[in-house]
């Protein structure tokens, strides 16, 4: 299967659950919206490899801090420039410039527009039915997809709250 993405066509839309000063999630339509009749990325038969284009706007930043633990991620700057973060630094990115973030917090990424003008960048992801995104600043967790949020902090022992043996058992009787 073939499917083009005409420059032409695209469309950068609000994310309706936006936070003022944050883009999250995907602004452009390339999936949702360009394809015909499409309500999402599956609609492009893709497998484990999702992406879109996305636009931050002057001021803006693209999500949390955070990492993925099973997905790898790739940002390719199309136009404008952009900062982003990393376990490494602050880095400032421009057309053309592609980065890369592998899964575990030294893959941690976050992108702040500093200019004056939209910053366009194509973000490429693999995905393998779930995965877990870490947010550092914060010690919390997402489960993708179902966008549960946990707070690392309240981790507990496999057992920790569960019934014990012999009331399980009476259950098989």
């Amino acid at each position: 299967m073939t499917k083009i993405f005409k420059a032409a066509d695209r469309r950068f839309e609000k994310n309706p659950g936006r936070k003022d000063g944050f883009r999250l999630m995907s602004d452009a339509a390339i999936v949702a919206g360009m394809a015909a009749g499409g309500t999402g990325e599956k609609t492009l038969g893709s497998g484990s490899l999702n992406f879109d284009m996305r636009r931050l706007d002057p001021g803006e930043i693209s999500s949390l801090y955070h990492f993925h633990r099973h997905a790898e991620e790739l940002f390719m700057i199309v136009s404008g420039t952009v900062t982003l973060r990393t376990p490494g630094g602050l880095h400032t990115m421009q057309e053309g410039d592609i980065a890369f973030f592998g899964t575990g917090a030294e893959g941690a990424h976050q992108l702040y527009n500093h200019g004056s003008i939209p910053c366009v960048y194509l973000d490429v992801r693999t995905f393998l039915g779930c995965d877990v995104a870490e947010y550092p600043d914060s010690g919390r967790l997402l489960v993708v997809p179902t966008m549960e949020r946990f707070d690392k902090a309240a981790n507990t022992g496999y057992f920790e709250g569960e019934p014990d043996a012999d009331t399980l058992r009476k259950k098989f009787e």
